[in-house]
């Protein structure tokens, strides 16, 4: 608990670092353009597919019946806006993890490392290559759980926690393997995996919660569809930050976990290397007279 919360405090303080702060914009201004380009090409599409969707439904047909009847058929032209979007967000926050992963999470475990652990030795034991098939491993994994669960999402409380559970999971698996790839050896990446993943996945799991935020951001008005182009900027911004805070969240924890362990190893090694006398019938192991008279006095 000490390490979970102590990394707590040390990662929101780093986040207010100017260089923290400009490298949240390179995110930003990749998955800006991305969104906005998608957006541009294929929003009207995307309504026009969803409402025709939603007309051709008979039970959405009664809703709307219903709504009309009780003076609330205007909600009848934000659902789909509200459909589209809603239906991307999952997207953008993966989208969003995998280029924080890449772009930032290396340089914010560099700053880490230079601040707190500059002695740490670099055993390398996660590639560039197998960090890229572990992130996309993960990611594919964390989209099938996502589809599998849309179902569920109708129940009304469990919309509020399976995706944040499925992206902290997400986060887990991927800022940590990051967070100890320059330094840990892959064996050592696995003893901090098993002592620490309730820890882990804790970390990941509230960071999976702040990432639900900007949905909230999303979901605040019905001049939504006309606001996007504004909310997507601050939604995409406030989701690098979350995942710039989980990555010095995981590196503080993990490089913290990382020393211990060598600490721990070290010791154990120093002890196995204390030898131990061995005495053979009718020896007795004789003791300074200081010590004997303090040995014999606890007897």
């Amino acid at each position: 608990m000490n390490l979970f919360l102590d990394s707590f405090w040390r990662a929101a303080a780093y986040c207010i670092r100017p260089r923290v702060i400009a490298l949240s914009f390179f995110p930003l201004l990749l998955m800006v353009a991305l969104a906005l380009g998608l957006g541009y090409y294929y929003w009207d599409s995307a309504l026009d597919f969803v409402r025709g969707a939603l007309e051709a439904s008979m039970v959405v047909n009664s809703i709307w019946a219903w709504l009309q009847s009780v003076g609330a058929g205007s909600l009848k032209l934000v659902l789909a806006p509200l459909i589209v979007i809603f239906a991307v967000t999952p997207v953008i926050v993966v989208l969003s993890l995998l280029t924080v992963a890449l772009l930032m999470t290396p340089a914010l475990t560099l700053l880490v490392a230079e601040r707190r652990f500059p002695q740490l030795e670099r055993k390398r034991g996660g590639s560039l290559v197998f960090s890229l098939l572990w992130s996309l491993g993960s990611t594919l994994l964390a989209l099938i759980a996502l589809i599998v669960s849309i179902p569920l999402w109708l129940v009304p409380p469990l919309i509020l926690v399976l995706p944040p559970l499925i992206w902290g999971w997400l986060t887990y698996r991927v800022m940590a393997f990051d967070a100890l790839a320059e330094h840990a050896s892959a064996q050592e990446r696995k003893e901090i995996f098993r002592r620490h993943r309730g820890w882990l996945l804790g970390i990941g799991v509230l960071s999976g919660f702040l990432g639900a935020a900007p949905s909230l951001i999303w979901a605040s008005g019905a001049l939504l569809a006309a606001a996007f182009v504004i909310l997507v900027p601050l939604a995409i911004w406030i989701y690098t930050l979350v995942f710039a805070f989980s990555s010095l969240w995981f590196a503080h924890y993990c490089l913290a976990a990382l020393q211990a362990l060598r600490a721990e190893s070290h010791l154990a090694a120093a002890a196995a290397a204390i030898p131990t006398p061995v005495l053979t019938d009718g020896e007795t192991l004789r003791l300074p007279d200081d010590k004997s008279r303090d040995f014999n006095n606890s007897l």
